[in-house]
């Protein structure tokens, strides 16, 4: 018996398809068959069964997998123990960070971080929120970073920073006029907004707690799970979005096609938290890696007055 068959028989049962299991965890099929075939012969039990598409575990398999997700949980903390000690750092860390986040947080502490911890390999995945928790849960990352609270009895939060909504307008928009917006400004608009099951969506959304679909004068509907497609579509003179505060700081030549405008006190804003799921790394790994984004944010980030939680 092997960690890497217990690996592929947690990979057939989370994909239900032997070849898709074989490409995500990198190997012929032929391949993960004849390990997984080997570990039945060993146990003298069928932990699969072959015969139902998609593929399930037996009985006695389901009961095998869920042993082997705790050995291969038990077998990454004694790498990660060794890998992580108190003074130095090495190692693979996979991070978790909604696509809300990412492309604006990561370039601010990511070269400061690798120069001061040069022997982490650091490994980000943007996902939506609820998929990092899930991977949280089954062990495929080390941290997540996310925009909303979370209940899990299995995962430990650390608070980032709280960050503030800003409008982005187009230079037509009837709101430019207005020196600051108000959230009842945006019961009477139209507003682009992100595919479902992005969380700044719903935030957003419980801002605009009345518009709703009827009353959109555009000619064009557009769904989309990238904001920097909504920023384009404002500066082609196309209505106006929601953006967090990172988002529009970097200003690029096209974005002089907008006009960004703040809130009216208390300034609607959203927590981002730093998420992890192994306890002994809190005083290493997560420490160092909260200790850079918290040192790399601008300042204007660092407080939360006259500011409420959208949650």
């Amino acid at each position: 018996m092997t960690l890497t068959q217990l690996s592929y028989i947690v990979a057939v049962d989370k994909y239900r398809h032997f070849a898709t299991a074989a490409e995500k965890s990198y190997v012929t099929q032929p391949t993960l068959s004849m390990q997984i075939h080997k570990l039945e012969d060993e146990l003298g039990i069928t932990i699969f069964d072959r015969s139902k598409s998609p593929v399930i575990p037996t009985e006695i398999g389901e009961k095998v997998i869920e042993q082997a997700k705790t050995i291969l949980k038990e077998s990454k903390q004694l790498s990660d123990i060794a890998n992580f000690k108190e003074n130095e750092l090495k190692g693979t860390f996979k991070v978790g960070i909604i696509p809300t986040v990412a492309p604006y947080l990561v370039p601010l502490f990511l070269r400061s971080f690798l120069k001061k911890y040069p022997q982490v390999n650091l490994i980000f995945e943007e996902l939506l929120t609820q998929e990092v928790i899930e991977q949280l849960g089954n062990d495929q990352l080390d941290a997540g970073i996310i925009a909303t609270p979370t209940d899990q009895s299995f995962i430990y939060t650390e608070d980032l920073f709280v960050e503030p909504f800003l409008g982005y307008l187009s230079h037509n928009h009837p709101l430019v006029e207005k020196e600051k917006l108000s959230v009842d400004d945006l019961d009477r608009t139209n507003i682009w907004l992100l595919n479902e099951g992005h969380c700044f969506r719903d935030q957003a959304v419980k801002l605009c707690k009345e518009t709703t679909k009827k009353n959109n004068s555009s000619p064009i509907e557009f769904k989309s799970g990238n904001l920097e497609t909504l920023k384009r579509l404002v500066e082609q003179n196309f209505g106006m979005t929601l953006l967090p505060w990172t988002a529009v700081q970097e200003f690029d030549s096209n974005c002089a096609n907008a006009v960004v405008k703040e809130f009216e006190d208390p300034v609607p804003s959203r927590k981002l938290r730093l998420i992890f799921g192994r306890k002994h790394l809190k005083q290493t790994i997560i420490a160092a890696f909260k200790e850079s984004i918290c040192s790399s944010i601008p300042k204007a980030l660092k407080t939360t007055d006259k500011r409420v939680l959208i949650e």
